[in-house]
Order: structure tokens, then sequence, then C-alpha cells
């Protein structure tokens, strides 16, 4: 019996914490949508987890960071509109790379929307979630992944380092660039990521919930 009344107490208690923090869970959970709304991710599949096509992989990645694709996208619906166009000419470049390296790999590029992890840019983490992300996929693209921010440009750097996709950071090449894109509450965001880690695991599950 007490046990039964200590647990109601306890549920009660948990009850009355998130309802007098509904208000901020909210504010924040609107922003961290909006954060997801502006990005555009890059994932890239290796044909397999050899050594050779492993680090295919990360010369396909070199090439078209170095190519800077949304330099002139302004929001995510212009980085949207400018890989549709030019999916061929990604497809392209990323095979180019490959046949002279010696590989007959064919490489097929689509924009899907899709569920990543927290992942580490420097000094910025990107929360979990679902985003809009550019998908590249090497032969059988049975390998270990890379992936990283197109847009806003979080992983330009990353074209002038080793990147391995096995750190729990992916900061190979310097710096981060990119923070401008964003303002002050989802710098925030991205900078403090234990501070919303458990507001957005609440904004996320009422989602869950209200869409089911």
């Amino acid at each position: 019996m007490r046990k039964n009344t200590l647990a109601v107490m306890a549920a009660g208690l948990i009850l009355t914490i998130l309802i007098s923090n509904m208000s901020s869970i909210a504010r924040d959970g609107r922003r961290l949508d909006k954060l997801r709304g502006r990005v555009l991710r890059l994932h890239i599949l290796a044909n397999s987890d050899s050594e050779e096509d492993q680090r295919l992989k990360l010369l396909v990645r070199d090439e078209l960071l170095k190519r800077n694709y949304f330099s002139e996208a302004s929001d995510l619906t212009e980085a949207e509109a400018i890989a549709r166009e030019r999916l061929d000419d990604i497809t392209a470049a990323a095979e180019k790379v490959l046949r002279e390296n010696g590989s007959a790999d064919r490489v097929t590029a689509e924009l899907e929307t899709m569920d990543f992890t927290d992942r580490i840019y420097g000094d910025i983490t990107m929360p979990a979630g679902e985003y809009r992300a550019l998908r590249i996929k090497i032969g059988r693209a049975e390998g270990h992944n890379w992936w990283c921010v197109m847009y806003p440009p979080l992983c330009i750097p990353a074209a002038c380092g080793s990147g391995d996709e096995e750190k729990t950071e992916d900061t190979a090449g310097g710096e981060t660039t990119g923070e401008e894109y964003f303002d002050d509450g989802e710098i925030d965001i991205l900078k403090k990521p234990k501070k919303y880690k458990i507001r957005f695991a609440i904004w996320d599950k009422i989602k869950e919930i209200i869409d089911s």
C-alpha cells in the first residue's frame, strides 16, 4: 500500500513538473523543429567495409564537399532545389573519382528524409531526429557510412583532412563554419546539447503520440 502511495505521489510530482515546464518545452521544441527544417545532411554509403572501399568513400566525400554545391542557397528549399537539379552532376562527379581510382562501382544520388543520431561537428552538436538528406550510395552500399551537414556548410573543412567516420566528432580538417546561418536560440541548442536533451525527448514523444 505504501509503495503504491509513493508511486502515485512520484507520478503526480513528475506530472506537476512537466505541466509547469510545458511552455518552455514547447518553445524549445518549436526551435528544434525549425532547426531540423533548415538543414540538409549528407550521407555517403561505401560499397563495403574493405580498406579500399572506405578510402574511395572519403575521396568521393572530398570531391563533393570541395564543389560546395550549395554556396548560393539561402535556405533549405533552395538547397534542395539545387540538389534535385544537380543530382546527375553529383553522381557523375562521384563516379569520376571512382574511375580515376580504378573502381567500376556505380553511384546513385537521391534526396530522402532520414533519421539521424546526435552528431558532433567541432563545438556544435546537431540534435538527433528526422532531417532531409542528400544520400550517396556507392556500389552495393553495404559499408560504413559517413555523414555531415551539407547545408549550412558545417562539414566543408572535412574536405581538407582525413575524416574518420569512426570518430565521435566529425571534425576532420579544421574549424567548423556555418554558425552564421542559425539564430541565437538555435546556436544555444547546438552548443548546449545536455541542457535540452530531456526537453527534446519529451517534445518528440508528445509529437509521436499526437501523430499516432
